[in-house]
Parts: C-alpha cells; structure tokens; sequence
C-alpha cells in the first residue's frame, strides 16, 4: 500500500469512529508514520471532518512541517513510534474501555477475561498505563514505556491506544479492544467459560503477538 493510500485509511477510519459513536465532540486523535514524519489529526476538531488536507504534519522532534496545528497529544504518538516499529497509531475515548479504564478494583495484570481468541491475537496483552495528565510530558513518557511491550494500552481514567504496522491493523486492535471491554461489561452477572491454558497457548504459537 503507498503512502497515500495510509493517509485516506487514517482520513476513512476518522470519519467512520465518529459516525459509529467510537468518538465524539472533538476527541480522540490518529497518526501515521512515514520515515521522520508523522501525519496526525488536527487539534479541537471533530473526527468526523478529517481529510488529508486537514491533517498535521510533524517530524519526530515535534516541529510542524505544515501550517495545521496537531492534537495536543502528538508528545505521546512520538514516544511510542520513537519505542516501537508502529506505524499507524488510534487513540479513543470510547465508552467501553474509558470504563473499565476507571474501575477502581481494576487487575491491571490482566484487566480483561480472555474469552474469545480474538482478543489474544489482536489485543493481548494489554497495558495498563498509570493516569498522567493529557498532553502532558509524563503521559508521553509511560506511553512510550508501554509501547515497547504492547501493541494495545488502556490509560487510566482516559482510553485506548492501539498500534499497528498499518492504519488498518491499529483500527482492527482498537476496535477489537473496544468491542472486548463491552462484553466483558455486558457479561458481568454471567458466567463466562473462558479460554483454557491450552488454548491460549496454541493462539499465540500460531498467531504469535507482540
């Protein structure tokens, strides 16, 4: 796929988030990588206006490379490329993973039941990282920790980061995540049979993950 053809995913699955109820109002924000530079959505704009002309382009210092002004919290998009081979990042205040992100009670070693063998090969694990204010320099710090082991994170008391080698991957992660912590919140009074060991197992040796 060209490069070009990165920038209308990212500009297609913006638009797509908001139109689904992932995003609203102005929040959530997307990248992707091109050697020192990253395209990220604008900031204090609806996902639902996003277009290649609106994006913001900067290199991996942070310094713009055209007059569009990014989202606030591009320090934490250039901390995870900067710590991984990702090159397409989502970040969504989605309903679902911004609630488990604020239970009190939460197993931050494993915050989701592994139930279904999608969650293994797209999400797991996930990262819990601690609440650091947004756009703030220590956010970027412990998303760039994460990042180096996990391809998806859930911010405390905020929402979800995935990463991919691809726009489609990073929305396949995100979604995936999304629609896991609905279940897991729909099922709470159930008794859910999950995954054996076994089967566990035999997902990641043929699936592999990060």
């Amino acid at each position: 796929m060209s490069f070009a053809s990165e920038l209308d995913a990212l500009c297609d699955a913006a638009v797509s988030f908001h139109a689904r109820g992932y995003a609203f109002g102005s929040t959530g924000n997307l990248s992707v990588r091109d050697g020192d530079t990253v395209w990220i959505t604008p900031t204090g704009q609806s996902l639902r206006h996003t277009t290649v002309d609106s994006l913001a382009a900067i290199d991996s210092g942070g310094v713009s490379q055209n007059a569009n002004k990014p989202s606030k919290e591009f320090p934490f998009h250039l901390a995870a490329y900067a710590a991984s081979s990702a090159r397409a990042l989502v970040h969504l205040h989605s309903t679902w993973s911004v609630l488990l992100s604020c239970l009190d009670d939460l197993d931050e070693q494993q915050p989701l039941p592994v139930f279904t063998p999608y969650y293994l090969m797209r999400v797991a694990p996930l990262s819990v990282v601690p609440y650091c204010r947004p756009g703030s320099e220590n956010l970027a710090a412990v998303i760039g920790e994460a990042a180096a082991k996990a391809n998806c994170l859930l911010l405390r008391n905020h929402g979800l980061v995935a990463l991919g080698r691809s726009m489609s991957e990073a929305v396949d992660r995100a979604e995936e995540l999304e629609e896991t912590c609905k279940l897991y919140f729909l099922s709470r009074n159930e008794k859910l049979r999950l995954l054996t060991d076994a089967q566990r197992v035999e997902i990641q040796q043929v699936f592999g993950g990060k």
